[in-house]
């Protein structure tokens, strides 16, 4: 399994800290269930947008088909 990316932690982080403090003073909860269902609804979207964050894919360089000659790299007529 591949290591997550930075970019993957900090968007699946922000996405569980503002959805649990959104779900907490929108639902006024004061219960002990409901404050632990709101925070495993809040994980399960963080691993959910961590998840769907574009991975960027290795570019490779590829070398040119034919060496190259002198005469082709400097015209000599102008």
């Amino acid at each position: 399994m591949p290591r997550p990316t930075a970019a993957q932690l900090a968007y699946g982080s922000c996405t569980v800290i503002f959805s649990t403090l959104a779900m907490l003073l929108l639902s006024e909860t004061s219960s002990g269930v409901g404050i632990v269902v709101i925070a495993l609804s809040a994980l399960a979207l963080g691993l959910l947008v961590a998840w769907t964050v574009p991975v960027p894919v290795a570019r490779t360089v590829q070398a040119p088909a034919e060496p190259v000659t002198d005469e082709e790299r400097v015209p000599t007529s102008l």
